[in-house]
C-alpha cells in the first residue's frame, strides 16, 4: 500500500531526496506521492518533520 501526504504538510521538500524511486513531487502547495511509482520502503516518512507522511 503506497504511502500518502495528509494535510499536515507544510512542503519543505524534505522527503523528496530520500525517495529511492522518484514517487514524490509538488502538488497543489504541498508534496504528492505517486501510489504507481511508490515502493512502499517508508523513507519519506521517517523524515518528516511535521509527520505529514503515512501508509495510506
Amino acid at each position: 500500500m503506497a504511502y500518502k501526504v495528509t494535510d499536515a504538510c507544510v512542503n519543505c521538500g524534505s522527503c523528496d531526496s530520500e525517495c529511492p524511486v522518484e514517487a514524490i513531487s509538488e502538488k497543489d502547495n504541498a508534496r504528492w506521492i505517486d501510489p504507481e511509482k511508490c515502493s512502499d520502503c517508508g523513507a519519506c516518512a521517517a523524515v518528516c518533520p511535521t509527520e505529514a507522511i503515512s501508509q495510506g
